[in-house]
Formats: C-alpha cells, sequence, structure tokens
C-alpha cells in the first residue's frame, strides 16, 4: 500500500500547491518523498508540478510528471471536454507500490469537482486511499467551508490528517475548525513575501506540523 497524503482544498487557488512544496521541504530529509499532482488545468497559465520543483527545489526524480494536462483554467470535466476528450479515471494509474518512496498528492480544485459525468475528484481521492490534508483559507467564510469540506472526505470513509490554514492567522477561526470538524490545524500559512524556496522552507521547518503529527502517516 502507498504511504503519503492526498492535498485537497476548500477551493481553487486556495493555496495547496505551496503547501505541498512546504511538505515535501518539512519532511524530506525523513523520508524518500515524491511529488505527483494527477489533474493540472489552466497548464498554460499555471503549472503547479513546475512550481513545486522550484518551491521545494526538488530532483528529477522527486517529482512524478506523468498525468492529464488540460489547457482550459476550469473544472476538469469541462477542460476535458472542451479539449474533446474524457478523463478516464482508470487511465490516470495509481501509486505504485516502491518501498521506500512516500507521496504527496496534489488534487485540482476540492473535493466535488467533477473529472467527468459521473466522478468527482473525491473518487479519485477514494482510488488512491491516502489520508488527507485540507488547505483552507484563514479569513471569514473559511469555518463553512472547511467543515463542509472535512465532512465530504469523512463520508468517503477517508482519513483525515489535519488542516493548514493559508493567510493571515485568524485564533477564531482556527479553534472553530478543531472544534467543529474535530481535526487538527497543523500550521498556519502566511502570506510569504517574496515567496521563495528559503522562505517556505524557513517557515516549513519551524511551523508546519512542529510537534511531528505527520509521521505517522509517513511510516
Amino acid at each position: 500500500m502507498a504511504r503519503g497524503l492526498f492535498v485537497t482544498g476548500t477551493d481553487t487557488g486556495v493555496g495547496k500547491t505551496v503547501v505541498s512544496a512546504a511538505l515535501l521541504l518539512r519532511y524530506r530529509p525523513r523520508f524518500v518523498l515524491r511529488y505527483w499532482k494527477p489533474i493540472q488545468t489552466g497548464i498554460e497559465v499555471d503549472d503547479d508540478t513546475a512550481d513545486v520543483r522550484r518551491l521545494a527545489a526538488c530532483a528529477p526524480q522527486d517529482v512524478r510528471d506523468d498525468g492529464v494536462r488540460l489547457r482550459q483554467a476550469v473544472s476538469p470535466h469541462l477542460a476535458a471536454r472542451l479539449a474533446s476528450l474524457r478523463i478516464d479515471l482508470d487511465a490516470i494509474g495509481t501509486l505504485g507500490s516502491e518501498r521506500l518512496a512516500r507521496w504527496v498528492v496534489e488534487g485540482a480544485g476540492g473535493v466535488l469537482v467533477p473529472i467527468n459525468e459521473a466522478d468527482l475528484m473525491v473518487d479519485l481521492m477514494t482510488r488512491l486511499a491516502l489520508p488527507v490534508v485540507v488547505v483552507a483559507r484563514s479569513t471569514l467564510g473559511t469555518i463553512n467551508h472547511t467543515l463542509l469540506t472535512l465532512e465530504a472526505v469523512k463520508s468517503r470513509g477517508l482519513r483525515v490528517a489535519g488542516v493548514v490554514m493559508v493567510g493571515t492567522p485568524d485564533g477564531e477561526n482556527r479553534q472553530a475548525i478543531e472544534s467543529y470538524g474535530r481535526t487538527r490545524v497543523l500550521g498556519e500559512l502566511p502570506h510569504l513575501s517574496p515567496l521563495t524556496p528559503a522562505t517556505l522552507e524557513a517557515w516549513a521547518r519551524t511551523s508546519l506540523d512542529p510537534h511531528g503529527h505527520l509521521m505517522g502517516w509517513f511510516e
């Protein structure tokens, strides 16, 4: 069975890619970690795989490049339709069972984003069966969005590893998510300026999962 984490979000553009890179920086000294984004839309504007490769200073073998890559920056089901394609979960592939590798897998959009006429992103998550890290904004509205995402994940029998909040820290929102969501906030990532490999690594090493709760999900 593959080991690692699936990084999803409460919305698109919430910070999943940066958090994925931060997870690599935080835990690569302990484990052989590889990154994969199975589905990417808007590839000509945003290349999340390239961003992770840069921010986490990845070696070639640290990143898996294959997957669905679509031009239009819209939902996967629509981007595929506009390209006269259909995304088939059976064709996307699996993580395999490499003895040493652990995975950080990044989703596209949120958990209920459509992939085709029948499947949602959460169906891909269920197939990969990795514990889930939810990336959420710290601002107004995040409690509802985060709790809904956690409910959708748990309803499919997936395990929640925790939440990472992105933006100006908000103690009340953090407490509400932990209490009502019955989960742990693993870190609060401010908007780093500049966002560089060095600034992200400094935050990840000191402020992402400082007590090492994610260790058990990688082991």
